[in-house]
């Protein structure tokens, strides 16, 4: 179970990176990668996934909060008990990873599409601003007509500045989104480690269990 959330986790990372950072072609496949898991029954599918992952985090927390309850009564913890606890942090920190990153993930796609769309605003924005320009330069005779489009230019500009600044808020935000991301994959090394930390603990208390046992 945990392998399989740490392989989640993994795959849920190298996507969130190629989301942030153009390799090649690769943001385009992670791009439609994400549109196909929202299109269809990719909804349903990944809803379904999702409130199951909650229900095992939902659990482990249940399980957590039982074995130091029953510390806290007994007034020691078994070995077991310790191991048992262990291990279901580890798998609640898993799945609260994968969520927060599937979350990221959806953000970074939505931001990709809208910085898309403006893009394609603003470059069509700027053919109709160069159209005008030669408008002018032919009317310049023509005093009303070269107050109205001087008007539509300047109402044209205010509208490029705008998609200007919201670009500028969509990338401040999927760099925010980078950060947090980063700050993950520190955090899933860690747990790599701690988890290496928690087999060796668990082999050394099989070890002692036989020993007793014997």
């Amino acid at each position: 179970m945990i392998q399989l959330l740490f392989l989640v986790l993994f795959a849920e990372g190298a996507a969130a990176l190629l989301l942030m950072v153009k390799i090649g072609p690769l943001r385009e496949l992670a791009m439609r990668g994400v549109e196909q898991a929202k299109d269809g029954k990719g909804p349903a599918a990944v809803k379904t996934l999702a409130c199951t992952l909650l229900v095992i985090f939902m659990s482990s927390v249940a399980s957590i909060l039982r074995i130091q309850n029953r510390g806290i009564k007994l007034g020691t913890v078994s070995p077991m008990d310790q191991v048992l606890w262990r291990t279901h942090l580890l798998e609640a920190s898993l799945i609260g990873y994968i969520l927060f990153l599937a979350f990221v993930i959806d953000r970074l796609h939505h931001y990709h599409r809208k910085l898309t769309i403006l893009k394609k605003t603003a470059n069509t924005s700027r053919e109709e601003v160069e159209k005008l320009q030669i408008e002018l330069q032919g009317k310049e005779d023509k005093s009303k007509e070269v107050k109205k489009l001087r008007a539509e230019l300047a109402s044209l500009s205010e509208k490029m500045k705008k998609l200007k600044s919201e670009s500028e808020e969509h990338e401040r935000q999927r760099l925010e989104a980078e950060a947090h991301v980063n700050a993950l994959q520190k955090q899933s090394e860690e747990l790599l480690l701690e988890y290496d930390r928690l087999l060796e603990d668990n082999q050394i208390l099989q070890t002692q269990v036989l020993s007793l046992r014997s």
